[in-house]
């Protein structure tokens, strides 16, 4: 029989980019197999070679930072300005584990006494499975694959199937710059060889996604007790506050809702204003909203380009059509663009009703409803409205007002006058619905180590 092909789509205009051929779950056990017996050789080559083996991939990605950012625009529909923004920022995150990863995992002696020695040290977990998502890949590819190698782990990388030729160069870059071809490889294809990535002879999973699928990624392994780590969705809200500068932050909160299309797992895709300045900050927004392009993602004017899934149309279709019939009042968009490829005009709602679908599940896409609320304590209470933990904003000029405030957020990320944003150097976690563990900064590292304790009694 022969092997299943993997069709890959222009999001922008329909058009095929490219064929690849998908692995099945006889080719997953046999590429699992292969990272098995090559991982040990890899955990054993000095730290100081894995690193330089690294940085080595670190300038190939700069100098094809073009490239990457041309595969990705094509792939996804990310606007190019966009897309060139990630590649640039995925440097400083590679460059931060380069600099910082062997600290995290040196050995440390924390008792030394007469005849006693107590430290610990850090070894790898094995054979790490990262199936990866298709919103930022360059991101949430590298944010476990670097440091997982660098910890002398063997990755088994399975890109989205909506972002294959972005993983597929990444792993190419890896091999060139050293990483041998057996510690690092790639799976090819959609749900099932996920599925059978998952099922394979692994030590550890990294899972970004929805909700309901990292439910069924932690059930699969839950029996063989494999280290888990799931990125998933988000429900983010943002407070505008009474005492802001209505324009400028309509602007930075329209951009955290709207960037990348709303397709970001940490998007504001909920806005509560003060009632004091409802009516102004309502008609600002709706201004910067009409204010953005929508046009090729491969144009340097354009702001929003293309969804990357045709399914998620249906999915914001099926969210407006619940909030107009509760009620809901379409400011700005509402519909599908008749055009080939995924379009959906950016949208504002008001009068929303509390359980509209739109405010309570995930929109990912660039939809969102604004609402008035009395003062701090009813913001509050609604912000915590949610299944989803991932983060919250509060746009404020007081930052007394806005700590207190994110403070009492059930949240991995509180967010002062900005939204939408990851740094290397922070851990990024959600809770909740919004997954378990931990990627980046040194927490991020230790991921993908086991520790040894070690208890040392010297003779008398």
């Amino acid at each position: 029989m022969p092997p299943s092909v993997l069709l890959i789509d222009n999001p922008a205009t329909g058009e095929r980019l490219a064929e690849r051929p998908t692995d099945d779950a006889a080719a997953v056990a046999a590429k699992a197999a292969r990272a098995r017996a090559a991982q040990p050789a890899w955990a054993a080559t000095p730290f100081a070679e894995r690193r330089t083996v690294v940085a080595r991939f670190r300038a190939s990605v700069e100098g094809e930072l073009e490239t990457l950012a041309q595969t990705l625009t094509a792939e996804v529909g990310k606007p190019i300005r966009q897309a060139r923004n990630e590649v640039r920022a995925v440097l400083e995150r590679i460059a931060w584990n380069v600099d910082h990863a062997g600290e995290v995992i040196e050995d440390r002696v924390v008792t030394r006494a007469d005849h006693l020695e107590e430290r610990v040290s850090y070894e790898p977990v094995g054979v790490v499975a990262h199936v990866s998502a298709w919103n930022y890949p360059y991101f949430v590819g590298l944010n476990s694959i670097v440091p997982a190698l660098l910890t002398g782990n063997a990755v088994l990388y399975k890109p989205s199937e909506h972002a294959t030729l972005t993983g597929l160069r990444l792993v190419d870059l890896l091999h060139r710059a050293g990483v041998p071809v057996d510690v690092v490889q790639t799976v090819v294809g959609g749900g099932a060889a996920g599925a059978a990535l998952v099922d394979a002879d692994i030590d550890m999973v990294c899972f970004t996604g929805s909700y309901a699928t990292g439910t069924k990624v932690a059930a699969a392994v839950a029996d063989r007790l494999v280290r888990l780590q799931l990125e998933l969705g988000g429900k983010d809200a943002a407070y505008v506050c009474d005492d802001v500068d209505i324009e400028d932050v309509a602007i930075a909160v329209a951009e955290g809702a709207f960037y990348n299309g709303g397709q970001s797992c940490s998007a504001t895709e909920r806005i509560y204003v003060h009632e004091r300045i409802w009516d102004g900050f309502v008609d600002a927004f709706v201004e910067a909203v009409r204010s953005y392009r929508v046009g090729p993602p491969e144009d340097d004017t354009t702001d929003l380009g293309p969804l990357a899934r045709p399914a998620q149309l249906d999915v914001l279709e099926s969210q407006m059509a619940d909030a107009e019939a509760r009620g809901a009042r379409v400011l700005h968009g509402g519909r599908r663009i008749d055009r080939a490829g995924n379009w959906f005009e950016p949208t504002v709602l008001v009068e929303v009703n509390a359980g509209a679908a739109v405010l309570r599940d995930e929109s990912f896409g660039p939809v969102i409803a604004l609402q008035p609320v009395r003062d701090d304590a009813d913001a509050l209470v609604r912000m915590n409205d949610t299944e989803y933990g991932l983060g919250g904003a509060v746009f404020t000029r007081d930052r007394e007002r806005a700590v207190s405030l994110l403070a009492q957020l059930d949240v991995g990320n509180a967010y002062w006058n900005v939204a939408d944003r990851s740094c290397v150097r922070l851990p990024w976690a959600g809770r909740r619905h919004s997954g378990i563990g931990v990627s980046m900064s040194e927490s991020g590292v230790r991921g993908f180590v086991r520790e040894k304790a070690w208890h040392l009694f010297a003779p008398s």
